[in-house]
């Protein structure tokens, strides 16, 4: 199975968002390169949201390019069999845990579509929740400006919105 495929089953099975959904599944349709950057129109991004429940935190990196706190994310790559298996690559890559990191059972926890500068024009970002393993030691990236833990309650004074409901998803999730 191609990436596109694994991307376009993981999306006509994610039940949430079905508007929003139904947009990236179109974007898809029109676009059989729209896994990849170079895709103008728009292209599907993998990200997770490192979680660590046990001490009620999650690992926010400081995009270099955006300023923003972010959760991990990025590109889908020619060698990533899955969705899933991006967002853990990009996940890894960008926290420094290289190993322990497993995805939230129950496939994406949110969609998330955000306007980029040209060339390109979409993000559709495919969310997950990663959790940390307890003895996880973060290492910034060359991506990042800095790299931080947040509790759970501080995350809404430093991150937008699509974080914010991302983390909200995952800890209804975790319930």
């Amino acid at each position: 199975m191609s990436l596109y495929d694994d991307a376009v089953r993981v999306l006509k099975g994610y039940e949430d968002q079905p508007e929003l959904r139904d947009v990236y599944l179109a974007h898809l349709a029109e676009h059989p390169d729209g896994m990849y950057k170079p895709c103008e129109a728009g292209h599907l991004t993998s990200s997770a949201l490192v979680i660590d429940p046990v001490r009620g935190r999650v690992l926010l990196t400081l995009h270099k390019k955006l300023g923003m706190w972010l959760q991990m994310g990025g590109h889908c790559e020619a060698g990533d069999p899955t969705v899933e298996a991006a967002a853990l690559r990009e996940a890894a890559e960008e926290s420094g845990i290289t190993t322990g990191l497993t995805l939230l059972p129950g496939g994406p926890v949110r969609l998330d579509r955000h306007p980029i500068p040209a060339p390109c024009h979409w993000h559709l970002d495919v969310q997950y929740a990663a959790l940390a393993p307890a003895d996880a030691v973060a290492e910034i990236s060359d991506e990042s400006l800095d790299l931080r833990w947040f509790a759970y309650e501080d995350v809404a004074d430093v991150a937008d919105t699509s974080v914010v409901e991302l983390l909200k998803g995952t800890l209804a999730r975790l319930a």
